[in-house]
């Protein structure tokens, strides 16, 4: 189904009256079906990838010669050493694991099947001659025996570099790794450009393996705190609401005050014995006082016109937000619902990674300039990466548009219950149900939409990380300015394509008529949009700032008291990140409910005026809300009329 449609469906959509949770039918098939070939296509390329023998590769390993270890192998025509029998030979083992290719993120060394990991470091070549005769493990090339590793010219280039370094087989990947990690910390300071030592590096490492359980601790006490906030946030929005107003007049009056202040106290200064350089410098900074001061009062101005406009519906924002703490009484499992959207991304994330590497060693084998095998795809086939990455952004996204369907399902169904206590038994598992045998394709459609705008903006931010230094200024903000353009495009995209979700599971209509009666409703209510944007994110993020705060606080009064090591300022960002990343999923939910209420709230405004056959869904918060501004709109109507447009709620028109 495309965007457009007929005229003659257009005129009975717009003579269609809402009917919330009624007349309930499948929505965009045609973009399920797309979608279901298209996950289909995924799980070719993972199949392809095992099939070619790219998983035993990936999870068994292979050597130089592109044996694979742990097996017997087939021999590879004009390649020396390949269709060797390592079925004793389980572990790969690196001549010179520390030797790294910080571009391409790999290890530039000759690789071998080996019995055994060497768990103690290996000084000289006795000792690696002494290994392989005990344990059986050869470590220097295939065609070097045990018995020549002391006495054979060639053994400083076919054997190991010395020291040999203590390792260990890396769990279920059959590789033997360095168990000291200073060797990759080239690797890790091209990650981190921070850290110029490598011993800060070993501090900081230490810091973390140190404090693991109060980090652990502190990631549950920001848990807690995130959901202890959402309950709360319903006592505490009117008074929170009015000390920002308070603190944000306080602020700016104040600011421009004392811009004022400092403007006419230089201008009264003496200066009469001011050299001409002093005074050149004197009457510049006069002027920038001047134009500062000038600009914070139009600032303070135009701050108090926006307020005085949107004080009326800064009381809806407070309506909303009790309603929304009343919602996450009512439905409980609310709250659990980022934990089931993160497990399914974390699941698909897994898997696709596993594919990605299963795509890393999948191929046929080819010689390189050294004599060593690598696995190539050629054809066609090569570019399974940009499908497998584009599958990436669509899953992703199509996993969390269904958390937004799912929540918008159940608040729905919340709102546009008269009676809370005939409530399903579990509205969020109705919720689901509705959409797996709905409105999977309004999902999945909406979910594209968000992938055609963020695609060419990642490729952009690529073109403009790798042309870093080396374009020119003008080409330099042209990029930026379309990566912009791009990021507040899907923003836009996102808040609409939500609201779509709403109206689908209102009225169970397909996406691009969800779309187009959501952005009708929004329009008309600019102003309360704007308010709840404004007012209700910024309580969202002050609530955000407090949960990271009192984490962050909880944990330099613990890690203060840890004297195991020297350095916890790691411990602590990563404390504080995942603080700031629990409560922005927690809040983010909170946000959404009160999105979904708000366009619940315009509809029932809308097609419902209180009068008998026509009562209010809402609650009797936001009834008081609406009494208050008919009471205002009566008011204002013996003084103005266009006060009383702003404050009357929409009829519906006959």
């Amino acid at each position: 189904m495309g965007c457009c449609s007929s005229a003659s469906s257009a005129a009975q959509s717009s003579k269609r009256e809402w009917k919330p949770l009624e007349d309930r039918s499948c929505t965009d098939i045609p973009w399920l079906l797309l979608f279901i070939l298209f996950c289909i296509g995924m799980g070719f390329i993972c199949g392809f990838s095992v099939a070619t023998g790219a998983a035993a590769r990936l999870v068994s390993g292979y050597d130089s010669y592109g044996n694979i270890c742990g097996q017997k192998n087939a021999k590879l025509e004009a390649i020396p050493n390949s269709g060797m029998d390592h079925t004793h030979r389980k572990y790969v083992f690196f001549l010179d694991p520390c030797n790294l290719d910080l571009i391409n993120r790999k290890i530039k060394s000759v690789a071998l099947c080996v019995a055994a990991c060497p768990r103690q470091e290996l000084k000289t070549l006795s000792d690696v001659q002494k290994f392989a005769e005990i344990n059986g493990s050869a470590l220097c090339s295939y065609n070097l025996k045990p018995s020549e590793y002391t006495t054979s010219s060639k053994a400083s280039v076919l054997c190991p570099k010395l020291p040999v370094p203590a390792s260990a087989p890396i769990p279920f990947f059959h590789r033997c790794a360095p168990v000291n990690i200073s060797c990759y910390a080239k690797f890790a300071e091209a990650l981190i450009t921070f850290v110029s030592d490598n011993s800060v590096l070993h501090r900081l490492i230490s810091g973390v393996m140190t404090s693991k359980e109060i980090i652990l601790g502190l990631c549950l006490l920001s848990l807690v705190l995130s959901m202890i906030l959402m309950v709360i946030i319903r006592y505490i929005s009117r008074i929170l609401v009015w000390i920002l107003t308070i603190l944000l007049i306080l602020g700016s009056l104040g600011g421009t005050g004392v811009l004022w202040w400092l403007y006419a106290k230089q201008r009264k200064s003496p200066k009469e014995a001011v050299i001409p350089e002093q005074l050149q410098v004197a009457e510049d900074n006069l002027r920038a006082l001047l134009i500062y001061a000038i600009s914070a009062t139009v600032f303070t101005v135009i701050l108090f016109l926006i307020m005085l406009v949107m004080r009326k519906r800064v009381a809806l924002t407070i309506a909303l937000f009790h309603v929304a703490g009343k919602v996450f009484i009512h439905l409980p499992l609310l709250v659990f619902q980022p934990f089931w959207t993160f497990f399914a991304l974390v699941l698909f994330w897994v898997y696709w990674i596993m594919t990605l590497l299963f795509l890393g060693t999948t191929g046929s084998a080819v010689q390189n300039d050294q004599g060593f095998v690598e696995f190539r795809v050629s054809g066609p086939l090569q570019y399974m990466w940009w499908y497998h990455v584009v599958g990436l952004i669509w899953i992703s996204e199509f996993i969390l548009a269904c958390q937004q369907m799912t929540v918008a399902g159940a608040v729905v169904t919340y709102y546009f219950t008269r009676d809370k206590r005939n409530l399903p038994f579990t509205p969020i598992l109705a919720s689901v149900n509705r959409l797996i045998r709905y409105h999977l394709g309004t999902v999945a459609k909406g979910s594209f939409i968000i992938t055609l705008v963020k695609i060419p903006r990642m490729i952009l931010m690529y073109i403009h990380s790798q042309l870093k230094g080396k374009e020119n200024a003008c080409a330099r903000c042209v990029l930026k300015s379309c990566i912009c353009c791009l990021w507040c495009l899907e923003k836009c995209l996102n808040y609409l394509n939500q609201n779509a979700y709403t109206a689908t599971a209102i009225n169970s209509t397909n996406f691009c008529t969800s779309a187009k009666d959501a952005f009708v409703i929004l329009v008309e209510n600019a102003l309360r949009v704007a308010a709840i944007n404004t007012v209700g994110d910024f309580m969202l993020f002050l609530g955000k700032v407090l949960i990271v705060c009192s984490t962050g606080l909880a944990g330099i009064m613990l890690l203060n008291y840890q004297q195991d090591y020297t350095v916890w300022v790691l411990p602590l960002i990563i404390v504080c990140l995942f603080a700031f990343l629990v409560a922005h999923c927690f809040l983010s939910i909170y946000e959404m409910v009160v999105d979904v209420l708000f366009l619940c709230f315009a509809i029932d405004t809308k097609y419902n005026d209180g009068s008998p056959g026509r009562e209010f869904y809402m609650d009797k918060v936001l009834m008081e809300f609406v009494e208050n501004s008919r009471k205002a709109m009566k008011e204002a109507g013996k003084g103005g009329v266009a006060d009383a447009r702003e404050l009357k709620p929409m009829a519906c028109e006959n």
